[in-house]
């Protein structure tokens, strides 16, 4: 599943190509990509035809276009949530480009230019209106107001994050999946974070120092703006910016999916561990594994 980096990029590309733009009409083309939308498929394509879409924005993995113009059902405002499941894409396409085999829905605009469409293959991702609330001063879809700030927002505060975190009796890498201490954190940047702070995932977080928590926060990072500036993770064609273009941090994965290959920092293979129903990879030098471990 997309993690922050990737949504972040896939967040940007709609920024630069359809932010600003009128929606002329929206076609559903698979009911299934807009059932989180109580109403149903027509009153989702009504009630955009017409709207600006104002900003896109994102908190962790969550995606979100802000709409201008019309009349907005709350004084607060609305926003179209994107939920790109396992397999969603929003691709930017000219009008004459044939429709792509998962095409699910297809947004296009008054001035005649590119189309913004959903595809997705496995339908797990979809679509739907929702009311923006106010949270600590900024304006959320409120299916996911309860989400926490993630790393790379202005609003995160570190101190907080470090006081709760500490007050949990828990592994740390169940801390950093939980997404109401912080969002945007998976399975993949969870252990290439854990990684560069010579942490193993199932260090509990009572033990840790608040100078150790600022180092694995660094990493956390780090490890976002590195997987940014080469596109994001692409382990599979699912995966790709609005321009259908692959991301390539797969390449310089540490520690995550690279099972008995040398660990980069000492040379050790690589360990895989079972982790709630997935994986998790360390070094087992580098990250020795601590007595009284949370499993």
């Amino acid at each position: 599943m997309p993690e922050l980096p990737e949504v972040e990029v896939v967040r940007r590309g709609v920024a630069e190509h359809a932010i600003g733009r009128t929606v002329s009409a929206v076609e559903v083309l698979h009911p299934r990509a807009v059932r989180r939308h109580v109403p149903g498929p027509e009153d989702l394509a009504g009630r955009l035809a017409g709207r600006v879409l104002s900003a896109a924005r994102r908190r962790g993995k969550y995606l979100w276009l802000e709409l201008g113009g019309g009349e907005p059902r709350t004084s607060g405002g609305e926003a179209l949530v994107v939920h790109l499941g396992m397999s969603g894409q929003l691709l930017v396409q000219p009008s004459d480009v044939p429709d792509e085999k998962h095409l699910r829905v297809r947004f296009r605009f008054a001035d005649g230019g590119p189309e913004l469409r959903f595809v997705d293959q496995r339908t797990f991702g979809g679509l739907h209106l929702a009311d923006l609330v106010e949270v600590d001063g900024l304006a959320l879809p409120e299916p996911i107001a309860h989400i926490a700030p993630d790393p790379l927002e202005e609003s995160f505060d570190l101190d907080r994050v470090a006081e709760r975190l500490r007050a949990r009796r828990t592994g740390i890498k169940r801390a950093l999946l939980d997404q109401s201490l912080v969002s945007g954190i998976g399975n993949i940047y969870a252990d290439e974070a854990l990684w560069r702070a010579k942490l193993h995932w199932a260090r509990p977080t009572a033990t840790l120092t608040r100078p150790k928590i600022r180092e694995l926060f660094d990493g956390v990072t780090e490890v976002m703006q590195d997987a940014l500036r080469a596109g994001g993770t692409s382990f599979d064609a699912l995966y790709v910016n609005v321009n259908g273009e692959s991301g390539y941090f797969d390449r310089s994965l540490a520690v995550y999916g690279q099972l008995d290959r040398p660990c980069p920092r000492c040379g050790a293979p690589i360990r895989r561990d079972a982790f709630m129903n997935r994986s998790s990879y360390t070094c087992p030098v580098c990250q020795p594994k601590p007595r009284n471990a949370h499993l």
